[in-house]
């Protein structure tokens, strides 16, 4: 099998969690997308056996603020909201790495820069 990077590239992450996603989210959310303040988007971090680590990144929009009070109750909100679909993530990332099956797990919002939040999601393949 190939290494988890030659299967998890940008145009694969992208598949798996599509840009639009985003203003979908901001749309249920606040009824505009235009109201969110920041961009989603799917990162592999690398993986650990059968563990694959992915991040949620959180891009700061232009003329947004990207405030901690935002994103630190995010990895609850993710794991149930049903256009974030984390468990359809995991499906995925198990279906391109040849599995059946997968579980998942949020981390905590960890801040990288005041412009980039991130949410670690575990992944284990079955």
């Amino acid at each position: 099998m190939a290494q988890y990077g030659d299967i998890f590239t940008e145009d694969r992450l992208a598949s798996i969690f599509p840009a639009e996603r985003t203003d979908d989210f901001f749309e249920a959310l606040f009824g505009d997308a235009e109201d969110g303040s920041y961009d989603i988007e799917l990162g592999f971090a690398g993986s650990d056996g059968n563990a694959l680590n992915f991040e949620l990144k959180l891009n700061q929009r232009p003329g947004k603020c990207l405030a901690c009070n935002l994103t630190y109750g995010l990895p609850q909100v993710f794991s149930r909201h049903p256009i974030i679909n984390v468990q359809g993530i995991a499906d995925a990332v198990a279906e391109a790495a040849g599995e059946s099956s997968a579980t998942w797990e949020l981390g905590s919002t960890r801040e990288v820069s005041r412009e980039l939040h991130v949410i670690p999601l575990k992944i284990e393949l079955g």
